[in-house]
């Protein structure tokens, strides 16, 4: 009953329907964090724009699909939860927020990333899960300090070949894709420690026993013939991620049998008889 009427409330504009919405929130806390997630907002209340020292901002599970340019005083916010709204682009007035080190943007309706996405360059972590996305933004190449990207659930079939120049990046995070190879950058960033692509559509496998800083490979539910190879010490989470790297392949099997028939010593009644 409290989220229907919430639901009803949210769609009158009037000072006291948004209160009601907001609860008691008319300076700025002490911990310099507000959370408005599950508010049923449709509209950004834009005198939270007036708490300068603001560091978190949490809006998660709105009806939200525009912020307001005031939003940009907010220089000091270092993380901003947009997931779980209405964004069919992300507002670029987002991008103007240069200390953001953690942005959630998953489960909305994004297509693409802009360009002003680069103008945060102090980005650590950048969830974009459940989207629409069926490519990686290229720009998302140019977040240098990037460390954690949770791009799941989308459709992306390939990755880009400037992902490798994100040094710092540490995790990866790509399961619910449509990706019919394993992504050939990931070979050639050798400080990954984390590999999820579960659920995608990849049939074979490379080795990845080359990548020193790798600790956990997910690889389940892909229809494979084989598991990736890795390093001592390596986690694997998929099919024969216990036994041996690969599955003996049938005519290698028939192979070992021949040579067991051969090597057989042969019954006292074949055994060649001296002339």
């Amino acid at each position: 009953m409290g989220n229907t009427l919430r639901a009803i409330i949210a769609f009158i504009p009037s000072d006291d329907c948004q209160k009601y919405l907001l609860g008691d929130l008319e300076e700025m806390p002490i911990d310099r964090m507000v959370d408005l997630s599950s508010r049923q907002l449709r509209r950004f209340p834009s005198h939270v724009c007036s708490f300068r020292e603001l560091v978190k901002l949490y809006l998660s599970d709105n009806n939200l699909h525009q912020l307001p340019p005031e939003l940009e005083q907010l220089q000091n916010l270092q993380i901003l939860a947009l997931d779980f709204n209405n964004f069919k682009a992300l507002p670029l007035v987002v991008c103007t927020l240069k200390q953001l080190c953690i942005l959630y943007l998953g489960n909305n309706k994004l297509c693409d990333l802009p360009q002003e996405l680069s103008l945060l360059q102090n980005l650590k972590t950048l969830w974009l899960e459940s989207n629409c996305l069926s490519h990686l933004p290229e720009v998302v190449c140019e977040l240098s300090l990037l460390k954690t990207l949770h791009a799941g659930s989308n459709a992306l079939c390939t990755l880009p070949a400037g992902l490798r120049c994100l040094q710092e990046l540490r995790t990866i995070w790509l399961s619910g894709n449509l990706l019919a190879d394993f992504p050939p950058v990931l070979l050639h960033m050798p400080f990954l420690e984390v590999i999820d692509v579960d659920r995608n559509a990849i049939r074979c496998f490379p080795s990845l026993a080359h990548l020193p800083g790798l600790k956990l490979v997910i690889y389940d539910h892909n229809p494979c013939r084989n598991a990736p190879k890795v390093a001592k010490g390596v986690r694997r989470v998929g099919r024969w991620a216990e036994e041996t790297p690969e599955p003996r392949k049938r005519s290698e099997l028939g192979r070992e049998e021949e040579t067991e028939d051969k090597e057989l010593p042969l019954p006292p009644d074949k055994q060649p008889q001296p002339c």
